[in-house]
């Protein structure tokens, strides 16, 4: 009857769950590696990108719980919008996670610098050749999903962020073999961290945004208000609204009020339209009233 509005299509996390779980694989098996190499060489660049590499895991871990809770639970009757929020939430502990990390090592940086302890060198570069390959590996796979999903979006920048790290870890490495440079290690781990940081900001205000339930950052609300007072038969449009519900899901609610002797059902179809072509917000519960009726202001809040 013209009312399908379902939301397969929409779950960008879980069309991209199988890439999720390779990549969780490869960096949970390969942070082990570098954990027990970096305390048996002690090495603060390599512990400070496994730090990261675990938060890595960590978050593609929750992420794929999210997912799978979410697929799960859609249809539970007191849960009318599922639970995608969750896949939210995930990214949102992912960059605390992320501060915390790039934190500690921070610290621990200012404190070897004043006394840098002796570093195993070459096991520190050959696990940092290896977890080069390792995330470029996870890279590619999540390079797609992270176009489309928050969620993968900061497992993807996470990687990218351990990549770099990885290729600190190298350099620091390499310099203390041929030099015997220790302060090399901390200043290479203080880096790490500092990079880390811009990338957990962008990462939680993205999805403190979505919660807070702000109009997405790429639509115009005046714009909108404008298309859908050109339709055909509007004369005024109220009480809009438009949310992120979760990654590449926005939502719009509308009251469009209409003239005695309108098709309400040819108006509801050319908004319809409007916002999906214009704004691509396909998701919208539009409710058509008389113009100038305007009850719903008596609304408190």
């Amino acid at each position: 009857m013209g009312h399908d509005h379902s939301h397969a299509d929409m779950r960008a996390g879980a069309r991209h769950a199988g890439r999720l779980w390779w990549s969780f694989a490869l960096i949970a098996g390969f942070l082990v590696v570098q954990v027990v190499v970096g305390l048996a060489a002690n090495s603060l660049a390599l512990l400070s990108d496994a730090g990261h590499m675990a938060t890595d895991a960590l978050g593609l871990g929750m992420a794929l719980a999210a997912i799978t809770a979410a697929n799960r639970a859609t249809h539970a009757e007191h849960r009318t919008f599922g639970l995608y929020r969750l896949e939210i939430l995930a990214a949102l502990a992912n960059a605390v996670l992320l501060f915390g990390v790039a934190g500690y090592v921070l610290v621990e940086a200012a404190r070897r610098l004043d006394d840098p302890p002796e570093v195993a060198s070459v096991p520190v570069l050959i696990v940092g050749l290896v977890g080069l390959a390792v995330n470029l590996v996870a890279f590619m796979l999540l390079r797609r999903g992270a176009t489309e999903s928050l969620n993968v979006r900061g497992a993807y920048f996470e990687v990218v962020a351990d990549t770099l790290g990885s290729i600190g870890v190298i350099i620091a490495a390499g310099l203390m073999w041929m030099t015997g440079w220790g302060w090399v290690d901390p200043v290479i781990g203080a880096g790490i961290g500092l990079f880390i940081l811009p990338r957990a900001w962008r990462l939680g205000r993205d999805a403190v945004r979505i919660l807070v339930q702000a109009a997405p950052a790429g639509v115009d609300l005046q714009s909108v208000t404008a298309a859908l007072t050109g339709v055909d038969g509007v004369a005024d449009v109220h009480d809009l609204h438009v949310w992120t519900l979760t990654s590449d899901m926005d939502v719009v609610t509308a009251h469009l009020g209409i003239a005695a002797g309108v098709d309400s059902q040819r108006v509801l179809q050319q908004a319809r339209t409007v916002l999906a072509e214009q704004f691509h917000l396909e998701h919208a519960t539009l409710q058509v009233e008389t113009a100038g009726d305007h009850s719903c202001e008596e609304i408190g809040w």
